[in-house]
C-alpha cells in the first residue's frame, strides 16, 4: 500500500486515504454524531414545539432516523473493518485505494445530502439515496472479487458479504418508497437493516474474534467458537425477521425465546473469567445486552399473543440498537483503532467515558417507553449519546489525521 509522507504529529486529511479504516471510520464517528445531532433537535423540537420547530421529513422523521444510523453510519464502520480484513482472513493482498475510496466519498456524502433533506432541501433526501448506493455498490464489488479469488471458504467472510447483501436489498427497498411504493417498502428496510444486515454482521464479527481476543490475553481461556452456532443464529435471526416482515408479531417468542437461550449461551461460555484489560471486558459487556434485548423480545410478543397489546413499544430494539450495537461499536472501534495506530490496547479515558456513558443511554432510551413522558425521555436519551460520543469522536478523529505512533505505515 503506497505510503503518504507528513510530519510525526500534524494532523493531515491526506492520511485518510491510507488504509480503508481510516477513511470509514473517520466518515463513522463523523456520521455518527451529525446524525444524532439531527435527531436529537427533532425530538426536542417535537416534545417542546414552542422551542423552536424542525420540518417534517419525507419519509417521517422516526423512518429516516432508522435509515441513516443503519444504511449509512454504522456501515461506514462496517465496510472500514470488512475492507481490511477480509483480506488477512483470506490469505490475500490489501484492497486497493482506488476501490474503497469510493465507498466513503458514498457512504458520507449520502448522508449529508440525507440529513440537509431532513432540514428541507428538497432533493437531499434522493441525491443522498443514490450516493448511498453508489457507496454500497463500491463496498460490495471491492469485497466480492476477495471471497471468488480464495482457494477455501471462508465462512465468516462468507456471513458478512451476505448481511450485506440483505442490506442492499434494504435500501432499494427504500429507494423504492421514496420512488413512490408501498410505506410496507419502508418497513421492510427498517426491519432488514435491524436483522438481515446490523445483527448478523455483529454476531459474525463478535463469533469469529471475541473469542480469539480473549484467549489471546486471558491465561487458560479456551476458545468457543462452532460453527453451528453461526448457522443457528443465521436461521433464527431470518425467522424473526419473516414473522416481523408479516406482523406476526404474537409468534415472535418463536425465534426470540431460543435466540434468548443462545445469546445467554454464547455470553456464559465466552465470558473471560480470569483476570483481562479493560479494552477486552468492554466487549463482553456489550454482548450481554444481546440477551437483554431477547429478553425483552420475548416478553414483548408474549404479552402481545396473551392480551393483543404492543406492550414495551420500541424498548427491545432500543436495548438491541444502543445497548448492544452502540456498546461493541464503542469497545471494538477503539481496539481496532488503538491496534492499527500502533498504540497500546487500552480503553483511553475518552472511551471509558463513552463505554459508560452509553450504558446509561440505553437504559433511559428503554425506560422512555414505559416513563410518564416518553417523548422527554427520548429527546433525553438522544443529547445523552452526543455527550457520551463527543469527547471519544473528537480522540479517534485525530488519530486517523495524524500517522502512527510507531512509525510504521497503514
Amino acid at each position: 500500500m503506497k505510503t503518504i509522507t507528513t510530519s510525526a504529529s500534524s494532523p493531515s486529511v491526506r492520511l485518510l486515504a491510507v488504509a480503508p479504516h481510516r477513511m470509514m471510520f473517520f466518515i463513522g464517528a463523523s456520521n455518527l454524531l451529525l446524525a444524532m445531532a439531527w435527531w436529537a433537535a427533532w425530538l426536542i423540537a417535537a416534545r417542546w414545539p414552542a422551542s423552536f420547530s424542525m420540518p417534517q421529513p419525507v419519509p417521517y422523521a422516526g423512518w429516516l432516523h432508522a435509515f441513516v444510523m443503519q444504511y449509512q453510519m454504522l456501515p461506514s464502520f462496517f465496510f472500514g473493518f470488512l475492507l481490511t480484513v477480509f483480506p488477512k482472513w483470506t490469505g490475500q493482498p490489501d484492497i486497493a485505494r482506488w476501490r474503497y475510496l469510493p465507498v466513503g466519498i458514498g457512504l458520507f456524502g449520502g448522508q449529508i445530502a440525507t440529513l440537509l433533506g431532513a432540514l428541507g432541501w428538497s432533493y437531499g433526501v434522493g441525491i443522498g439515496l443514490l450516493l448511498t448506493l453508489i457507496g454500497w455498490l463500491a463496498g460490495l464489488s471491492a469485497l466480492a472479487p476477495v471471497l471468488w479469488r480464495e482457494t477455501g471458504i471462508t465462512w465468516h467472510a462468507r456471513s458478512c458479504f451476505a448481511a450485506l447483501l440483505l442490506g442492499f436489498a434494504g435500501l432499494l427497498a427504500c429507494i423504492a418508497f421514496v420512488s413512490g411504493a408501498s410505506p410496507l417498502w419502508m418497513f421492510a428496510s427498517i426491519k432488514i437493516g435491524s436483522f438481515g444486515l446490523l445483527l448478523p454482521v455483529y454476531a459474525t464479527v463478535a463469533h469469529r474474534m471475541f473469542p480469539f481476543f480473549a484467549g489471546n490475553v486471558v491465561a487458560g481461556y479456551q476458545p468457543w467458537r462452532p460453527l453451528w452456532v453461526l448457522g443457528a443464529f443465521w436461521s433464527l435471526t431470518l425467522l424473526h425477521l419473516a414473522l416481523e416482515l408479516v406482523h406476526a408479531y404474537r409468534w415472535l417468542w418463536l425465534a426470540d425465546l431460543p435466540l434468548l437461550a443462545l445469546t445467554a449461551t454464547l455470553c456464559w461460555r465466552w465470558w473471560p473469567r480470569g483476570r483481562h484489560p479493560a479494552i477486552l471486558g468492554a466487549l463482553f459487556v456489550g454482548l450481554a445486552w444481546l440477551p437483554v434485548a431477547f429478553a425483552l423480545y420475548l416478553a414483548q410478543s408474549l404479552m402481545y399473543l396473551a392480551t393483543g397489546v404492543f406492550w414495551l413499544g420500541r424498548a427491545p430494539a432500543h436495548a438491541l440498537f444502543i445497548g448492544f450495537f452502540g456498546s461493541v461499536l464503542v469497545a471494538m472501534v477503539t481496539r481496532v483503532t488503538q491496534g492499527h495506530s500502533g498504540r497500546p490496547l487500552t480503553l483511553p479515558a475518552a472511551a471509558w467515558f463513552a463505554f459508560v456513558a452509553i450504558q446509561i443511554v440505553a437504559t433511559m432510551r428503554v425506560v422512555a417507553e414505559v416513563a410518564p413522558d416518553s417523548a422527554a425521555w427520548q429527546a433525553a436519551s438522544a443529547l445523552g449519546w452526543l455527550i457520551a460520543f463527543a469527547p471519544w469522536v473528537a480522540r479517534i478523529g485525530r488519530i486517523y489525521l495524524t500517522p502512527r505512533a510507531d512509525g510504521k505505515p497503514g
